[in-house]
């Protein structure tokens, strides 16, 4: 999913919107501009209890792999 632009905590807060309709097993790929992502996501998915499979950044692009559970 295109994050790249949002600002905190518009990012978190589209995560969490889009794993809410997700089944478990599903998998997402975010990719964020904003800095405060790599605080904010994983953050969010210690309440959520879901995984965080990968995290890398290029080019000012945070990229998260994440596992609904």
């Amino acid at each position: 999913m295109n994050l790249r632009g949002l600002k905190c905590p518009l990012p978190a807060l589209r995560v969490r919107k889009m794993l809410s309709s997700l089944k478990s097993g599903d998998v997402i790929v975010a990719e964020c501009t904003d800095p405060l992502a790599s605080i904010d996501i994983p953050n969010l998915l210690r309440q959520t209890g879901d995984a965080l499979e990968g995290k890398a950044e290029a080019a000012g692009v945070l990229t998260f792999r994440i596992r609904k559970r």
